[in-house]
């Protein structure tokens, strides 16, 4: 009972501490004519409006969707907190929240067994969160403290779909990508072939299959300018764990310059 006790008062404090550090992440709303979207903003230490930083879309995965602002921030987030990181990278970082009736990608999803499929719609209208998505990005290009040469997005299963689809309806805008465990119908890649990407993948994956990561990463090396493509033998879906642990994914990351 007592090792009980102290595991969750561990717990109860590791929450606690959660919290009090994503408060460094400001509220934010972008609202436009029907375009609604709730994010999180994380800005540089010291920032200065008058200087141009880099700036980072992160879009998070199907079970962090919602409307309290905070879910999305379940993954990834806590990296782009720790000291290093702001003294190396200041940037902005953007964590935008898909609402619970729409998806960030133009995918049809079918349930069988709980199983799900995917089936990647080649081209097609944007769903509601992405269209709202687009317009924020939009916005944020206008600030006049937004380098337009560092604009980067990323994200993790739905929100690694999104990435490929955000890179493919706002191609002149991004200058490097990540996606994790995400997928796109492969017909799409010629729209973001110009666009570095590093893709993430768990070999075990049994929510998202590894097989479309795979064919992205194949067909960008004969058609792309640079891809990289990293499986992680023995992950399952949450390959964004080793993937956000990757030393080397923010220097590359941030390295990119839009020409």
């Amino acid at each position: 009972m007592k090792k009980f006790f102290l595991a969750a008062c561990v717990l109860l404090k590791a929450f606690i501490l959660n919290a009090q550090d994503f408060k460094k992440y400001d509220r934010g709303n972008f609202i436009k004519g029907k375009d609604s979207i709730s994010y999180r903003i994380l800005f540089p230490e010291n920032f200065n409006a008058a200087q141009k930083y880099p700036i980072l879309f992160v879009l998070h995965g199907r079970g962090e969707s919602g409307s309290d602002n905070e879910k999305q921030l379940t993954h990834g987030a806590k990296l782009f907190l720790k000291d290093e990181v702001r003294k190396n990278f200041p940037a902005i970082i953007v964590f935008p929240q898909c609402p619970l009736d729409s998806y960030w990608a133009n995918v049809n999803i079918t349930s069988n067994d709980s199983k799900r499929t995917f089936s990647f719609l080649e081209g097609g209208k944007p769903t509601k969160a992405m269209h709202a998505l687009q317009g924020m990005v939009k916005d944020f290009l206008k600030k006049p403290f937004v380098n337009k040469e560092q604009v980067y997005v990323g994200g993790l299963s739905m929100g690694g779909m999104g990435t490929y689809e955000l890179l493919r309806r706002q191609r002149k805008t991004f200058a490097a990508a990540f996606a994790i465990c995400g997928g796109d119908n492969t017909n799409n890649i010629k729209k973001y072939k110009n666009v570095p990407l590093w893709i993430f993948h768990g070999g075990k994956d049994d929510v998202v299959d590894p097989a479309f990561s795979m064919a992205i990463a194949e067909r960008l090396k004969l058609v792309g300018k640079e891809v990289k493509f990293t499986l992680y033998p023995n992950a399952n879906h949450n390959s964004w764990d080793p993937a956000f642990a990757e030393p080397e994914l923010l220097p590359w990351l941030f390295g990119h310059k839009k020409e």
